[in-house]
């Protein structure tokens, strides 16, 4: 990576010459100035980067990164963030995506050029390179919903299979016998997770078959087409788990249009415990602390902030199996 001290050997000054400019904190001379940002732009630095680097300068201001603002998951993140930052003195800025990689990358570059002292990033499509190069520009990251095996990033998730697991074992439990799953985007770890702890138990049952699971998206419209396309190949199932609760949703308004009654015919359960006062029967759901989790993203990323050491490494919250009317 690229040093102060490449640019002052390319501009033929000295290192504290480039910060007094840098940090427009002295007198450089018009020539060395000229030679300094010439070699700046030879070598691609970004100038706010630099003089945080070399001044440990901080703003107080902080940065959450989401996909999805409509998903209620993430508001209720964002709330924990915001009043965990406050209560430490930090401002948050929030950023949605929209799940499109180059406003992402737009955001990371005007965060970093505003000398933000963190980002909490929640993203379905950053690589973990990515992410790393981002801490070796010194700029601390907590990841959240989202691990990344292998790789020196602090992530925060839920327990994501063993959740899966308490809802499928629910449905078994309380009597279903042909048991579908709605699955999320696969390149979305959540989902991903939900899935194999679906297929962990019921691809154990004779009754099991490929075309048991159909695909949702994370959101209502997913669900309810998934839950059509489902009935007309199963007519037969009894059971539904449904990646998240917004699946779950969209899930049970088709139930309801196809005249299936629910739980007595078909009982469903999702994923996530978002607040869902309007729809009704109340959905059964594995319940992850969502606030919890932007809570204590929030810290590791202030504890970052602040040098304390903590190990870079996926924390994983304990889920709950809520059991309501659905089931």
């Amino acid at each position: 990576m690229t040093t102060i001290r490449d640019v002052s050997k390319l501009a033929g000054v000295s290192v504290a010459t480039v910060s007094r400019l840098l940090n427009q904190s002295g007198y450089v001379s018009k020539e060395a100035e000229i030679a300094i940002m010439a070699a700046v732009e030879k070598l691609n630095y970004k100038p706010n980067t630099i003089a945080r680097s070399l001044a440990g300068k901080k703003t107080a201001a902080v940065a959450l990164m989401v996909p999805d603002i409509l998903n209620p998951f993430f508001p209720e993140i964002a709330r924990a963030a915001e009043d965990e930052a406050a209560a430490r003195g930090y401002t948050l800025v929030l950023c949605n995506t929209d799940n499109n990689p180059d406003k992402e990358k737009m955001y990371i570059e005007a965060l970093i050029n505003k000398q933000i002292d963190g980002i909490i990033i929640s993203s379905y499509t950053i690589s973990p390179e990515q992410i790393v190069a981002l801490q070796n520009r010194s700029i601390p990251i907590v990841a959240i919903d989202k691990h990344y095996p292998g790789y020196p990033i602090l992530s925060v998730t839920a327990a994501n299979r063993t959740g899966g697991q308490l809802a499928v074992r629910h449905l078994l439990k309380s009597g279903c016998r042909k048991v579908a799953h709605i699955c999320g985007p696969t390149h979305v770890h959540a989902a991903h997770e939900r899935a194999l702890a679906y297929e962990d138990i019921c691809s154990k049952q004779p009754w099991y078959t490929p075309s048991l699971t159909a695909f949702g998206h994370f959101n209502v419209e997913g669900g309810y087409r998934a839950m059509h396309e489902l009935y007309r190949q199963h007519p037969d199932v009894d059971g539904v788990f449904a990646g998240n609760d917004l699946m779950a949703a969209g899930a049970l308004k088709a139930l309801h249009e196809l005249d299936v009654e629910v739980p007595g015919r078909v009982r469903l359960i999702g994923f996530d415990g978002i607040r869902m006062d309007m729809v009704y029967p109340e959905l059964s759901t594995v319940s992850q602390q969502i606030y919890s989790i932007g809570k204590t993203a929030m810290d590791y990323l202030i504890r970052q902030i602040n040098n304390e050491p903590i190990e870079r490494k996926n924390y994983e919250l304990e889920v709950e199996l809520l059991i309501k009317s659905t089931t």
